[in-house]
């Protein structure tokens, strides 16, 4: 008996090891409302019906995705609802639903922020909760504390954190409270370093930096880690902004001095992609582009099938860019096989002129779609059709 808990025991802690994606929680809804209240997040509700196709798709594909499941467990309180029975026949009473899936971000206060219809992507659905975070904005109820001259630390951090939630600056805020304190290694200034490093090109970020261990103690390394990458990428967007090539190399640096060691070199050449792109650089484009492909997504056949299609969605006028784009297309196409891959391929070849080329990566990516059927088959074949037009 012994030996069968012990294995019962080691099951059930392999089984949570090995959980992925979204964690639903499993309360009712008025215990949701509560949980989101207590811990200051929005609700995420996949209002579904279990004959639904695409939600059953989502639920598969997208609702177990490591970067799903970090992004959502982060930011909100998640729950399924089967708007066909139980809990799910009274919360479509005050939140209507007309078609499944449909994906509801609500506040804690009952308030709808945003909702959509219909399944997405892995790519879409992350953008779609940054959309609604980025929705919210409690800024005011810590403003007038804080212009009434209430400067207690967890006021000051909740303010900055509900200004960086709304998208607003808070580096006045931050500033003028740094520089009131006498000592930045308590527990809520740590905190309060941390959630104001918002930009790579600032003394709160070399703060930061510099109480690092201390930071990570009073929270941790991943949160540490994703605020450096992310007040990297602030700069290397403002760099842009500004055509600034001086900020570039500083956000770079500091990416690859104080970030993860892998990532530092994917977040250069998206850096230097981004860059290229907003200031019309045709040639530091194919060449950023080169580099990611061949140092970062090496033989990632769907990450090269994506950046040969971005490709040429951003400069498609410009020869050598599509010239790149189509090696790089059919590298993808070689690597993964899939019909996708071949209809990408073929449709470059096809806008570089080369149609006799175009024509068998069609075909290829016509009889690999005849495996797939429904919409894939049909697509392929009219692009088969345009070719031979």
């Amino acid at each position: 008996m012994r030996y069968l808990l012990f294995i019962l025991f080691l099951s059930a802690a392999f089984s949570v090891q090995a959980q992925s994606g979204i964690d639903f929680f499993h309360g009712t809804w008025q215990e949701a409302l509560e949980k989101a209240e207590k811990e200051d997040k929005p609700i995420f509700v996949d209002a579904y019906a279990v004959w639904c196709g695409p939600c059953k798709r989502m639920a598969k594909n997208v609702f177990t995705n490591d970067r799903v499941g970090d992004y959502y467990n982060k930011n909100f309180i998640n729950m399924k609802l089967d708007m066909e029975k139980g809990e799910g026949l009274t919360f479509r009473k005050k939140y209507p639903v007309s078609a499944f899936p449909t994906l509801f971000f609500i506040d804690y206060d009952g308030k709808i922020i945003q909702q959509v219809k219909g399944a997405m992507d892995v790519d879409k659905f992350i953008a779609l909760g940054k959309s609604a975070v980025g929705k919210i904005d409690r800024s005011a109820q810590y403003a007038e504390k804080y212009e009434a001259g209430n400067r207690e630390p967890e006021l000051v951090y909740d303010y900055i954190k509900a200004l960086n939630q709304a998208g607003k600056p808070t580096a006045k805020i931050a500033n003028e409270y740094v520089r009131s304190q006498d000592d930045m290694t308590t527990k809520w200034n740590l905190r309060i370093l941390l959630e104001s490093a918002v930009t790579a090109d600032s003394r709160l970020f070399d703060m930061l930096i510099e109480n690092r261990s201390a930071v990570e103690k009073v929270t941790s390394k991943e949160e540490v880690s994703e605020k450096i990458a992310a007040a990297c990428a602030a700069t290397a967007e403002r760099a842009a902004q500004f055509e600034s090539k001086d900020l570039l190399e500083e956000a770079k640096d500091k990416m690859k001095k104080y970030g993860d060691g892998d990532a530092a070199t994917a977040f250069a050449a998206k850096a230097d992609m981004n860059f290229a792109r907003k200031t019309n650089d045709y040639k530091g484009y194919v060449k950023a582009c080169e580099t990611y492909a061949k140092k970062v997504l090496k033989d990632d056949a769907e990450g090269l099938n994506k950046l040969a299609l971005e490709m040429e969605k951003t400069f498609n006028r410009n020869e050598d860019c599509m010239e790149c784009a189509e090696k790089i297309a059919k590298d993808a196409a070689e690597e993964g096989g899939a019909y996708n891959f071949y209809y990408t391929y073929a449709k470059i070849l096809y806008q570089n002129g080369k149609k006799d080329d175009a024509l068998k990566a069609a075909e290829k990516s016509l009889a690999l779609a005849k495996e797939v059927g429904g919409g894939a088959e049909r697509m392929v074949s009219g692009l088969i059709q345009r070719i031979q037009s």
